[in-house]
């Protein structure tokens, strides 16, 4: 009688009881406590479910980095340019230029002029045609130059320029790569696909490399498998991009009523709450609260609609958020296959009520079972 007067008189179970954590009533109040200030409590439903799933969309390499249209100029200062000239016998600017054999006496013939680099003002020269700007202009854009220049002076000109050397419009190949190297763009337009091919690749499996692309001020990361599922994310590139290969595998950590609590690593494209469930072998039966589900979070302030209403944020500009999971409830589980998995998530299942009550009551047993002996044993 005594036993069960003191269980009866507690509001909820002895705080002195063994716990491997809160429980649902504990978690579900945090917003209250006094110790605890600006955690905000987010039930998931598929709305908030499909505004996750927004911003990691948002991410993607093709919603941010729009299509340049525009065809990158091929000629800036620091290429280094090959200027040849041919002149329809008898050649009257360019006589002395030898003849190729292969071709006959009666051939034109051609002048190679000396490979020069673009001055920083953008010019080279080409003798009896001056100095030419060349920067920002396509290569045949600039034979048509010269060929103008030189009418009138040489016999029937016909202008060829080469790039020798690309040393102003390349991207950089760094991180887990076979060789980390500068891949210059050709007017072809080279994309995030082919600047991997030319570093030789990636050194890691590719299920969990992540590829992350600096433009400017703008950066992104997507997995790479996600680039290679979706031609649309293989995007062309722009002189001065940045590409990184980073191996950085990813995880979220299972706590509570679970099949197993520990560190779970996933894959870079990501998995849902279900999967997640899954691969810690789901809730235990005998323990668990269903409807105590619960996911920690860091969350981007942007991820969430927060209504007229503004959340407080860490310095990082992150706001800490616990999404709960009511797994009572049969629509959850259409919920939990679309709710994105972050890295450094927790998870955590609260154990169910009755469970914390036999845990009480075992207790309780390991006391009394040896004190009835020791009084029946004195009667």
């Amino acid at each position: 009688m005594l036993v069960f007067g003191s269980l009866g008189g507690c509001a909820s179970y002895p705080y002195w009881l063994p716990s491997m954590g809160p429980s649902r009533e504990t978690v579900e109040n945090v917003e209250s406590a006094q110790s605890v200030k600006g955690i905000e409590i987010v039930e998931v439903t598929d709305a908030v479910a499909r505004q996750l799933l927004a911003t990691v969309k948002s991410d993607s390499f093709s919603e941010a980095f729009q299509a340049d249209k525009k065809i990158a100029d091929p000629v800036n200062p620091g290429d280094v340019l090959e200027v040849s000239v041919w002149e329809a016998p008898p050649a009257l600017l360019f006589g002395a230029a030898v003849v190729d054999p292969r071709t006959g006496p009666a051939t034109s013939r051609v002048t190679v002029m000396p490979e020069q680099m673009v001055s920083r003002e953008g010019t080279v020269n080409v003798p009896f045609a001056g100095q030419l700007k060349v920067a920002g202009h396509s290569l045949d854009e600039i034979e048509n130059d010269i060929t103008r220049r030189l009418t009138g002076k040489a016999n029937q000109p016909q202008v060829l320029v080469r790039m020798l050397r690309n040393n102003t419009a390349n991207v950089t190949v760094v991180g887990e790569v076979a060789s980390s190297m500068r891949v210059p763009l050709t007017p072809k337009g080279e994309r995030l696909l082919d600047a991997l091919a030319a570093a030789g690749g990636v050194r890691q499996p590719v299920n969990k490399m992540t590829l992350r692309l600096t433009r400017g001020e703008q950066v992104r990361a997507m997995p790479l498998e996600a680039v290679i599922r979706d031609p649309k994310q293989n995007i062309v590139l722009q002189p001065g991009d940045v590409m990184t290969a980073l191996f950085q595998p990813l995880s979220f950590t299972a706590l509570g009523a679970t099949g197993k609590n520990e560190e779970v690593p996933f894959e870079a494209q990501g998995i849902t709450l279900a999967q997640a469930l899954a691969r810690v072998g789901g809730l235990q039966d005998v323990k668990a609260d269903a409807m105590g589900v619960f996911i920690f979070r860091f969350e981007h302030e942007a991820a969430l609609d927060w209504g007229d209403r503004k959340p407080a944020v860490t310095p990082e500009g992150k706001v800490p958020v616990i999404f709960r999971l009511d797994l009572k409830n049969p629509a959850s589980f259409f919920v939990a296959q679309s709710f994105p998995v972050r890295d450094k998530d927790v998870l955590y299942i609260s154990n169910a009520p009755a469970a914390e009550l036999q845990k009480f009551l075992n207790l309780m047993s390991t006391i009394l079972y040896p004190a009835l002996g020791v009084i029946n044993t004195s009667w």
